[in-house]
């Protein structure tokens, strides 16, 4: 959570810093500021968004600064809390990512010498623990306050009168672009597009000296070489391109999110390749948060389903809190921005010989990445939005396409469900024709307090991402259920004013789906049916129907969340929800 930026380098830093921080924003947005350091150190910061405080902002001069979003762990959303945080002198200035968790300890201590605190930050402790430490060398006086900290964090920090970007990390993302005479950091690529398409992404424990010169890194005091990786993101998808939101752009661009996805997969998955789901697996286990978590029991579905390899799904902010951990052969971690801090500090955990870790994230470099055995990296490219739609999309399909490409799955089934497979880019984007009619059924949504999503079979876990979507960008209450647990409780919550989504697309478990949507009208909620365009007898049960083309089981979660996504954006858009941005929420989960 929170973005920071840095840049040095040829142009004025302030209108790089604050359209960097316009870019990191889905990382947090209650509160923002900038330091800018020519010769004389000047801040300004205020408790507003990245573009209210371009309107506000006095000029500052100068090509070297940093700068802050927030989102707010310690102390309420307000301009003192906001970064960046200055030492007595108003000569340190610092930006950080993180939680100190000892800032308690060190606030009491520099107090007693007689330190004068304004925010009720735990950061603040940074920018006096350099001060006190300060005699004549900032690098040292860093280095020693960076000895002294517990927790995580991703710090950058100025000096008066000194010409060079001090930064350091553990457990919190930061990378370093290098461009053409000059550097930007920040904590995610998507900051850095506009200016450089190299990158560094530093280690746990790395302190970097950037200058104009160069990026100077130590790990423990001695030189380190970090291998540049090039970014070939398209810029473009940082943009919206004309639409009203990043989300309704992103939920258009998973046909192509899909296409990429299966580039070059079709005539080369017959070849011979070594997979960790290949062997005699007693068990897997998959972990993730949130969507990612969601996207894992679609997961089980498909190799429980297709491979009839046993899997355990945990959710990593449970799993990694648990004092004895049973761990299986094979860990898959999802994380799209592969920062997520539960699901790494769950992978640390299970790290050892005898358990193989693969990770399917979105980002290249990042640390779920470098924990791991063996690494997929999906198409979806940046995502913008803090609800997540097309990486969801992208984790689903290299979940199938390891499903398709393991020994453990018989031949005729292969072949039967890939030349499916092969064209659910085109029907997801059928998918996106029908946008107008399910915008109609967003309506009743918008209209309620709360609402239920059901599902049986793989749909049970897409009844819990649409649910999850409606809550995140809505503000709706909703509840995702397996649709057979209705009647051990929450029928008893059903009403006229209830509506619920039932998922009633075709599969073994379509009777069984039928019979609850009759249970739930007879308790005269108004039903919201999602069905195979075939279905010609659901509309006489039913409320409203979404037709959705025609698929195989296996593939409903496809096609279903799309209408999902479509369904809470139009809800979230009737209510006037800042969509993007939706409140206490980030994209990247860096803090546990």
């Amino acid at each position: 959570m929170c973005g920071i930026v840095g840049y040095i380098g040829y142009r004025q830093a302030q209108p790089v810093l604050l359209n960097c921080l316009s870019k990191l924003e889905y990382r947090g947005y209650d509160s923002c500021g900038i330091a800018v350091n020519n010769g004389h150190l000047r801040g300004f910061k205020d408790a507003v968004r990245v573009e209210a405080l371009k309107a506000e902002l006095p000029s500052l001069e100068g090509s070297l600064g940093i700068g802050h979003t927030r989102w707010a762990t310690h102390g309420k959303p307000t301009a003192i809390n906001a970064h960046p945080h200055f030492d007595c002198t108003g000569k340190v200035a610092v930006v950080h990512n993180g939680i100190i968790s000892n800032f308690e300890e060190l606030r009491l201590h520099l107090l007693k010498e007689g330190h004068t605190f304004v925010s009720d930050t735990d950061t603040e402790v940074i920018p006096h623990l350099i001060e006190k430490y300060y005699q004549g060398d900032p690098i040292g006086a860093f280095q020693t306050a960076l000895t002294r900290l517990e927790g995580s964090f991703a710090i950058a920090v100025l000096f008066e009168k000194y010409d060079k970007l001090l930064v350091s990390r553990r457990e919190s993302p930061l990378v370093v672009g290098i461009g053409d005479n000059e550097t930007v950091i920040a904590s995610d690529v998507p900051a850095l597009l506009e200016y450089v398409d190299n990158v560094i992404y530093l280690e746990d424990g790395d302190t970097a000296v950037i200058s104009k010169d160069g990026v100077l890194i130590e790990q423990n005091g001695a030189a380190a070489d970090r291998t540049v990786h090039h970014v070939n993101w398209d810029r473009s998808k940082v943009e919206k391109n004309g639409y009203d939101h990043f989300l309704i752009k992103e939920i258009h661009e998973q046909p192509d999110v899909i296409k990429d996805s299966l580039s070059g997969f079709f005539g080369s998955q017959e070849e011979e390749k070594d997979s960790l789901i290949d062997s005699n697996l007693s068990g897997l286990t998959m972990l993730g948060c949130g969507t990612s978590y969601n996207a894992c029991l679609v997961g089980k579905y498909i190799f429980e389903e297709l491979l009839g390899i046993p899997v355990r799904v945990e959710s990593a902010s449970e799993f990694m809190q648990r004092g004895r951990i049973i761990s299986s052969p094979v860990v898959i971690g999802l994380t799209q921005s592969g920062e997520t801090a539960d699901v790494l500090l769950s992978l640390k955990r299970l790290k050892k010989p005898q358990v193989k870790i693969l990770v399917i994230t979105n980002v290249p470099g990042s640390t779920a990445s470098r924990i791991a055995d063996q690494v997929i990296y999906t198409a979806a490219g940046p995502e913008m939005s803090v609800a997540a739609s097309k990486s969801y999309m992208a984790q689903l399909i290299e979940l199938f396409k390891m499903a398709f490409t393991s020994k453990l799955l018989d031949t005729a089934t292969r072949e039967r469900l890939l030349k499916e497979f092969r064209s659910l880019n085109v029907i997801v984007q059928r998918v996106l024709e029908t946008e107008r009619e399910i915008a109609e059924c967003a309506n009743i949504l918008a209209r309620s307090s709360t609402a239920f999503y059901v599902g049986r079979g793989i749909n049970y876990p897409t009844a819990l991402e649409g649910a999850l979507k409606l809550k995140e960008i809505s503000y709706i209450h909703a509840e995702g259920y397996a649709a057979g647990e209705l009647k051990h409780g929450p029928l008893a919550l059903l009403d006229e004013k209830t509506p619920v989504v039932a998922l009633v697309t075709p599969e073994e478990v379509y009777g069984s789906m039928v019979s609850t949507v009759k249970e739930i009208k007879a308790r005269g909620s108004p039903v919201i049916a999602l069905a195979d365009e075939r279905d010609d007898s659901i509309a006489s049960i039913a409320d409203f129907v979404i037709k959705l083309p025609h698929t195989s089981g296996i593939f409903a979660p496809v096609v279903n969340v799309v209408a999902l996504q479509l369904l809470a954006y139009y809800a979230a858009k009737f209510r006037g929800c800042p969509i993007d941005f939706p409140r206490n929420l980030a994209k990247s989960v860096t803090v546990v």
